[in-house]
C-alpha cells in the first residue's frame, strides 16, 4: 500500500480576518490579500500532486479550493461539515468585543472542549462533523493519493486533533492555522506495530505561516 496524504488548507484572509471579526459561519469572501495568498499557496500545493479537493461551502473556502482547482484541473467537492465554528452571539464581534462581553467563557474555551462559544458548537461537535466529511472524501482517494481540504482554522485544527488521536484536552497545544497555509498528514501503514487508534501521522503543521501573522476565529 503507498500511503494516502491529507493536506488541511485553510482559507485565504478576509476583512474580518484583519479586523480579529468573529466569522463563525457568517459567509465573507477573500479581500485581495486573500486572493493572493491562495494564489501562491496554490502553486506550492501543486508539488504535493493533489489528487482530490473538497472544501467547505462557504465563501472563502470555496475560492480557495478554486484557486488549485484552476491549476490542477480538478473538480472541488464541497461539504457543508467542513464549516467553520458556528458561534451564535458572537459572530461578527471583535475579538475584544467579545471579551468585554463574555471573557470568562472566552477564557475557557480556549482550554476546554465542552465550551459553546456565543451559545453554539463545541470543538467536539466540530471535530467530529468535519472528519465526518473527510473521512466520506477518502472513500473516493486510491492508495497514493492527495486529498486536499480547503476550510477554517477552527474546523480543520479540531479535526487534525481527532485524526491524530490527541486528547481532546491537549487540542489547545495545537497552535492557530495561519491564512493560507496548511498542514500534511500521512497514512500510517496497516503494520502490527500500529498503536489500533492511530491512522495517520503528523508531517507538516502550518506549512509556510511565517512570517504571516496568525489571525482567526480559533484564537
Amino acid at each position: 500500500m503507498t500511503a494516502r496524504r491529507i493536506v488541511l488548507w485553510r482559507h485565504g484572509r478576509t476583512d474580518w480576518n484583519s479586523e480579529n471579526r468573529f466569522q463563525g459561519q457568517t459567509d465573507i469572501p477573500l479581500n485581495e490579500v486573500g486572493r493572493e495568498q491562495v494564489r501562491h499557496a496554490a502553486a506550492t500545493l501543486m508539488a504535493l500532486k493533489p489528487s482530490h479537493i473538497m472544501s467547505s461551502d462557504l465563501g472563502r473556502a470555496v475560492e480557495t479550493a478554486q484557486a488549485l482547482a484552476e491549476l490542477s484541473g480538478l473538480e472541488v467537492v464541497l461539504d457543508e461539515d467542513l464549516r467553520e465554528t458556528f458561534a451564535g452571539e458572537w459572530q461578527g464581534l471583535t475579538r475584544s468585543e467579545i471579551i468585554a462581553r463574555d471573557g470568562e467563557t472566552y477564557a475557557a474555551w480556549g482550554t476546554d472542549v465542552s465550551v459553546r462559544p456565543g451559545g453554539g458548537e463545541t470543538p467536539l461537535e466540530v471535530a467530529e462533523r468535519a472528519v465526518r466529511g473527510i473521512k466520506r472524501a477518502l472513500a473516493a482517494v486510491p492508495d497514493g493519493g492527495t486529498l486536499v481540504v480547503a476550510a477554517h482554522g477552527g474546523s480543520l485544527r479540531s479535526a487534525l486533533g481527532s485524526l491524530l488521536g490527541l486528547d481532546p484536552a491537549q487540542w489547545a497545544i495545537l497552535g492557530v492555522l495561519a491564512n493560507a497555509q496548511w498542514s500534511v498528514l500521512l497514512e500510517l501503514d496497516d503494520s502490527p506495530h500500529k498503536p489500533a487508534h492511530l491512522a495517520w501521522r503528523l508531517q507538516e503543521y502550518n506549512a509556510g505561516s511565517l512570517p504571516e501573522p496568525t489571525v482567526g476565529d480559533d484564537k
